[in-house]
């Protein structure tokens, strides 16, 4: 019964209590009314308009009628209280409670209840609100800590060349560079780091756009295998004068086209050969590019042959500021968000992209872009 009452709605239960304020008195009333004429007919054995004829007698009767009515309208008023109390006033001073946990910043507070109708929906609604609230809060939390992070590794990432460009030109300066050579060596040296830091630059403002949705996107078609081969041919000279065989497959038609940024995905490509070249064995590296026919879309591959992925990190390589091997990070450098930006770009020109690989065997990343049917 008491799981009953709980399915009530609020509409059902107010009908009810209004129609048993008015109906439980009266007939109370009339009830103990007619037990006292019973009783009265019974003990005297008279009618009851000869007993009301006696003043003294009448008086009585009044003074019982009025106490038994009050008396009822007592009892109904507890009961209706009572169950005023159970259907509505608890429920609201549990919702209550819940409620001003929160506003205390607890948001761990369940709220637990088995009724349905109108006040169950209202506690599932709380609870949903507090795990929402907790979710946001716990996602805050991490986000500050991560920024925390970025902060810290952007600070460590820019520190490094900019101590060795000062370095170089404190040796220029004071006529270490006192040779062609060494002034060749000394002033290279300068412009690689220089790169470094514009590249760490752009990767950081790139950054801020993403964060904000501010990515200028400028779509347009582009033939599939002379796009990648024409990057292929761009990135032929840089990887080779860093040791790496790059090699170039495609198995696409000639007339296959995508609807694409070739910016952005021009800095997709380069952002995922900085990764294997960052993590480069050093011996024999290699870089293969593939160009997948898969139906409705072009699958593009980029393996390299270099440390490798942990099982354990393959999934999160993709998350913003993740890196995989913190150690390993602070001598390469790399802020972590590098392929968050590739996934990102991939994803806003609606393809997908993922990573295969071994720790000790390389890594392989591969996304789909749509063909144009």
């Amino acid at each position: 019964m008491k799981n009953r009452l709980k399915d009530v709605t609020f509409r059902t239960r107010l009908v009810v209590l209004s129609v048993a304020m008015v109906l439980v008195p009266v007939t109370l009333s009339v009830l103990a009314f007619l037990l006292i004429v019973k009783f009265i007919n019974t003990t005297e054995n008279i009618q009851i308009s000869t007993v009301l004829a006696t003043y003294d007698i009448a008086q009585i009767f009044m003074i019982d009628m009025v106490t038994c009515i009050i008396a009822i309208l007592l009892i109904t008023v507890i009961v209706m209280r009572r169950f005023m109390q159970r259907w509505f006033i608890d429920p609201l001073q549990e919702l209550r409670f819940a409620m001003n946990e929160i506003s205390k910043g607890n948001l761990d507070h369940e709220l637990k209840t088995d009724y349905t109708a109108e006040m169950g929906e209202l506690f599932a609604n709380y609870e949903q609100m507090r795990l929402r609230l907790k979710e946001s809060a716990e996602e805050r939390l991490e986000n500050e800590r991560k920024h925390r992070e970025l902060v810290s590794n952007i600070s460590h990432d820019l520190k490094t060349p900019i101590t060795s460009i000062r370095g170089y030109v404190e040796g220029i300066m004071d006529g270490v560079a006192d040779t062609p050579e060494k002034m060749d060596k000394y002033i290279r040296t300068i412009y690689n780091k220089s790169k470094e830091l514009s590249r760490l630059i752009n990767e950081l403002t790139l950054y801020s756009n993403i964060d904000q949705n501010m990515i200028p996107y400028n779509f347009r078609r582009i033939s599939v295998d002379k796009f990648f081969r024409d990057c292929t041919d761009d990135l032929c000279v840089e990887l080779e004068s860093e040791g790496f065989n790059l090699s170039y497959f495609s198995e696409v038609s000639k007339d296959c086209e995508v609807v694409a940024d070739s910016e952005q995905i021009r800095r997709v490509i380069s952002n995922i050969i900085s990764n294997s070249i960052k993590y480069r064995r050093g011996i024999g590296d290699r870089i293969s590019i593939r160009l997948l026919d898969h139906g409705s879309s072009v699958i593009i591959e980029i393996e390299d042959n270099g440390r490798g992925i942990s099982a354990e990190d393959l999934p999160h390589i993709f998350e913003r500021f993740y890196r995989s091997d913190t150690s390993r990070s602070s001598v390469t450098g790399g802020s972590g968000i590098g392929l968050s930006i590739v996934k990102k770009v991939i994803e806003d020109h609606g393809g997908n992209i993922w990573a295969t690989g071994a720790l000790g065997k390389g890594t392989c990343i591969h996304f789909e872009l749509k063909k144009i049917q």
